[in-house]
């Protein structure tokens, strides 16, 4: 959801320049800037805003600058004359009028600024801007979804070439279990009943079974491609997703008791990993 959208138009006496940034958050957290004349509007836009942009850290600002001869800035004559009346009865009738106006124009109070009502013809052109920086970043959102689809798709079928080839070492891992055991028990030279002895092994090899969690973590990821080609805002949903995947990729390590497939479970973390970093990126 990072991105940023900037936009601007040039009027007879003023620019108006529109910019808007985002950045990954769990939810919407919105700052406007705006000056001050257009304050009564800000709900409105913070509305439209949230609408369109869903989630984010988003910044957006509103920058007026003024090109023309206009000014808002005025001096205001009543108290720069009487100013300039003190000063020059402490100064006396001959002191210099120039030198006594630049003193009194650097006195408290001596500018006003007058605060412009919104004109709605003007803050028609100013919202034209606004939504061509909305749809800027928008642009933007949606180049680096692409960018990111690809890279989702690239990591989870990483993460299924592991899967299967942790399954593959399967059979050779039980094998292995199963030859340790023996090996033990013949060690402690004591007969055993051979059908108990089966029943007992199953049950303890049953415990190192991954056929359940390589079941479910199959499902998971088939479930976040089917999620990720939705045309919905899923960020969230892809998240629960790969908390799952990594609950199963756990327990087959935990399970494993193989090196070679505890490597490969160390390289399927990683890549799931690596995804868990993007989806936050996803609305």
């Amino acid at each position: 959801m990072t991105g940023f959208g900037k936009a601007s138009l040039q009027l007879p006496t003023k620019k108006i320049t529109v910019e808007i940034k985002s950045l990954n958050s769990k939810g919407l957290d919105l700052n406007v800037r705006m000056p001050s004349a257009y304050r009564e509007m800000e709900l409105t836009l913070r509305n439209e805003l949230a609408v369109k942009l869903e989630r984010g850290k988003i910044d957006f600002s509103i920058f007026i600058e003024m090109t023309g001869e206009q000014t808002a800035t005025k001096i205001n004559v009543p108290i720069v004359r009487s100013y300039i009346a003190q000063m020059r009865e402490v100064l006396g009738d001959g002191a210099d009028e120039t030198e006594l106006m630049k003193m009194a124009v650097r006195m408290p109070d001596a500018l006003k600024t007058e605060r412009d009502e919104i004109d709605d013809e003007d803050w028609g052109e100013i919202q034209t801007v606004i939504e061509e920086a909305i749809k800027n970043i928008q642009q933007f959102r949606v180049a680096e979804g692409t960018a990111l689809e690809k890279e989702f798709l690239h990591r989870i079928a990483n993460i299924m070439t592991l899967m299967n080839q942790t399954v593959a070492m399967d059979g050779e891992r039980i094998e292995t279990v199963k030859s340790r055991l023996q090996a033990a028990i013949e060690e402690l030279k004591v007969t055993l009943d051979e059908n108990r002895f089966e029943q007992e092994l199953i049950f303890y090899l049953e415990k190192y079974d991954i056929t359940e969690e390589k079941v479910r973590l199959e499902n998971h990821l088939n479930y976040f491609i089917e999620t990720l080609a939705g045309s919905e805002a899923n960020g969230r949903k892809l998240g629960f997703i790969t908390q799952e995947m990594g609950r199963e990729i756990n327990t087959m390590g935990s399970k494993s008791n193989h090196s070679q497939m505890q490597k490969l479970v160390v390289q399927m973390k990683d890549e799931l990993e690596k995804i868990k970093e993007q989806v936050l990126n996803v609305l």
